[in-house]
């Protein structure tokens, strides 16, 4: 009779935990989005050593966003929510590294989209945005345009800790600074105050002096690209021809700043891509002793990493010339046929 019991009680269970386990994922399917704790919940083991300062900033200045949301709120006094939040958005290729990034904050939250499995780094908290962020890129300043969104979220930021948002008055400061954030206002926004003149956005100054090494490997995390180009060459007994190209873009605002870059590194050429602009080295002796000894010194962290180990043995078969023959040619096409949109990351 015990033994009988024990068993049914057994069955019983087993049933419980099943009904549990489908409603969990049932529930799951119904949302797009579900958030993370500060804890690692994937595959991938998280790097623990800390990421530099620098790189955070390099890799914000690129993949960084400050936000300010006003939306409809009835029961506030001003009949309207302030919601800032700091964000940086990647695909899902690349969740290690978002984790690595929320580890070094301390704070927020991760997002997942089901749909396409990006993520979303959130931090919206006023204490963490105070704490946390503010100070953060007070201490190690963006270089790009980005740092004059910056200093206007910061701004709505010190409005809200003196609960001035609270406040008509407060409001319509938050709305001009809002008005010169990003893209400015939405078509909501835009018509519920058509009479809101936007503040001036600060000028970002850089010079040379301002670039880190660091820096310089988070933004291209962010913005860069290890490259391998095959190209028809009548001087080549294959006919054809390998060519290593590191490349950095960005919108052509910040043109000056790739400028800089380039007098960092000491190489390269800038390029004109629609409304962006492109630093481009291709030439093999600025691959081999700048390009490649810079970021062996620098590391990147995210999976782009496995796109610069893999340009570095194409550049170690060129150095060897194994290029020049049909084994090492074959050899090339099978690496390049696996880097960037060719990668299977699961």
């Amino acid at each position: 009779m015990l033994k009988l019991f024990a068993t049914n009680l057994l069955v019983i269970c087993f049933n419980i935990y099943m009904l549990s386990f489908n409603s969990y994922f049932e529930l799951l399917n119904l949302n797009i989005l579900f958030t993370i704790p500060l804890v690692n919940t994937i595959n991938k083991p998280i790097d623990n050593s800390k990421l530099n300062p620098d790189f955070i900033t390099g890799f914000t200045d690129g993949d960084g966003s400050f936000i300010i949301r006003i939306t409809k709120k009835n029961k506030l006094k001003t009949g309207w929510e302030i919601q800032p939040t700091f964000s940086i958005h990647l695909a899902s290729k690349d969740k290690t590294l978002l984790y690595q990034i929320q580890n070094f904050f301390g704070v927020g939250s991760i997002s997942i989209n089901k749909r396409d499995e990006s993520v979303v780094l959130s931090i919206s908290s006023l204490k963490d945005l105070t704490s946390v962020i503010i100070p953060h890129y007070i201490k190690y300043p963006l270089l790009t345009k980005k740092r004059a969104d910056f200093e206007l979220f910061k701004k709505v930021i010190d409005i809200m800790v003196n609960k001035k948002h609270l406040t008509p008055e407060g409001l319509n400061k938050i709305l001009s600074l809002k008005a010169s954030i990003n893209l400015g206002f939405s078509d909501v926004l835009s018509q519920a105050f058509p009479n809101i003149t936007p503040i001036p956005r600060p000028n970002v100054e850089i010079c040379y002096t301002d670039i880190s090494p660091n820096w310089v490997t988070g933004f291209t995390e962010s913005e860069g690209c290890f490259l391998i180009h095959i190209q028809q060459s009548s001087r080549s007994k294959l006919g054809k021809t390998v060519k290593l190209c590191f490349k950095i873009s960005q919108h052509e605002r910040d043109q000056e700043l790739l400028y800089l870059i380039m007098k960092y590194f000491k190489c390269g050429t800038l390029h004109t891509n629609g409304n962006s602009k492109e630093i481009i080295v291709t030439r093999f002796q600025d691959v081999l002793n700048i390009v490649i000894p810079f970021f062996d010194k620098y590391p990147l962290h995210g999976e782009k990493r496995l796109n610069y180990e893999d340009f570095v043995k194409v550049a170690e078969l060129m150095q060897n010339k194994a290029h020049l023959t049909s084994e090492g040619f074959d050899k090339i096409l099978v690496i390049k046929s696996g880097m960037n949109i060719g990668r299977d990351h699961n």
